[in-house]
């Protein structure tokens, strides 16, 4: 579809929605979560890498700023890896909702470790929203049981939000004097590298047909998604991106539904409704801040 004729309207909603498909990915291959991010990055890198070196021809390349700035994009590479593996583990422990609708926990998180960086405040909101953020994940568990795998991939669900909200708060900086693009070029490009001495330990390499998951995965709802996130995120202001963004899970959820026959229990989804209510609310009410892309 020519850039041209997708509105940045309809651009934020195709992106959020592409991000939330990606979820479907970790019941459609029986691989490791490991494996699963490593082909993912792998592909996004070099979709992202061909994007930016058609631009660096037209003279828009320029150097990563900062100093020691390769071994702060390793961090945040680190961060997006850790973040992935988790998100893939919770979604293949439990389900595609149990995953989705935990992680929609970062903005909380956000908020809450926002008065921890210098001068930052803390805010009595937060403390709110992570209370009602409580109430909605103990409902999605059914029962404080480490063998239950809805009580497991609740908890690795959290771990990806607690983790997405560190990589979030970190790229602040580097927001402001990098391109969107390039951030995630590098991400992904160390997250590989993290990623690549797990890639013996998988027991096998995916088959031909995984690899093409993986190819679309990482094109397609990763790369693609980021570029078309960026294009909206030029007429959209940042508070609707974010109510848009609170989305997400629901998308994602719904394509579940559809795709993979997945039926969430009432009590999953009144306590991911909860759950998404209380990030709606911290994610409205922050919409100066800068974060990631998935």
């Amino acid at each position: 579809m020519p850039r041209a004729a997708l509105s940045p309207l309809l651009a934020i909603h195709l992106a959020v929605l592409l991000f939330g498909a990606a979820g479907l990915f970790g019941k459609l291959l029986d691989l490791p979560p490991t494996l699963i991010v490593l082909g993912r990055v792998v592909f996004a890198s070099v979709a992202l890498g061909a994007v930016l070196a058609v631009r660096s021809r037209g003279g828009e390349a320029r150097p990563v700023a900062g100093g020691g700035a390769p071994w702060g994009l390793a961090a945040l590479g680190l961060l997006l890896a850790v973040h992935w593996v988790t998100f893939f583990h919770a979604i293949q422990v439990s389900s595609v909702a149990v995953g989705l609708l935990t992680f929609a926990t970062f903005p909380v998180f956000t908020a809450l470790l926002e008065p921890l960086l210098p001068g930052e405040r803390f805010d009595g909101g937060a403390l709110v929203a992570a209370v009602v953020t409580v109430v909605g994940v103990s409902l999605v568990v059914p029962a404080p049981d480490p063998s239950n795998p809805v009580t497991r991939g609740a908890f690795w669900g959290v771990v990806s939000g607690l983790t997405f909200a560190v990589l979030a708060l970190a790229n602040r900086g580097w927001v402001r004097r990098e391109s969107a693009l390039r951030l995630a070029f590098h991400q992904d490009l160390w997250a590989m590298v993290f990623l690549l001495p797990f890639a013996g330990a998988a027991g096998r390499w995916p088959t031909a047909e995984e690899w093409g998951l993986l190819l679309v995965l990482g094109v397609v709802f990763t790369a693609g998604a980021h570029g078309v996130f960026i294009h909206g995120l030029k007429g959209v202001t940042a508070g609707r991106a974010a109510v848009i963004a609170s989305l997400e899970p629901v998308y994602g959820v719904a394509l579940a539904v559809v795709f993979l026959a997945e039926r969430p229990a009432p009590r999953t989804l009144i306590g991911g409704a909860i759950v998404l209510l209380a990030a709606a609310w911290v994610s409205v009410r922050d919409t100066g801040r800068d974060t990631p892309d998935r």
